[in-house]
């Protein structure tokens, strides 16, 4: 059973990436995703890390709220 509550912070943990506010942001402002590239397809995630967005999404587990909403991160324009 998974005990930990799924957040954007302990997604990025749990793909190997900085998850303070600050990494999060530069990470979101760097890796931008045109519309018709689904967010498992991006080519900058190393297989590991696009091995586990795709079991979370398709699980639908308490992970794909946290994955939908990177997703959402990656494919709007960013804020000015």
């Amino acid at each position: 059973m998974d005990t930990i509550n799924p957040t954007l912070q302990t997604l990025f943990d749990q793909l190997g990436l900085d998850s303070s506010q600050e990494g999060i942001e530069r990470f979101t402002a760097k890796h931008r995703l045109p519309d018709d590239v689904k967010l498992i397809d991006a080519p900058f995630w190393s297989a590991q890390q696009a091995s586990f967005l795709k079991e979370k999404l398709r699980e639908d587990a308490q992970w794909a709220p946290v994955v939908d909403d990177l997703n959402v991160r990656l494919h709007d324009s960013p804020e000015t």
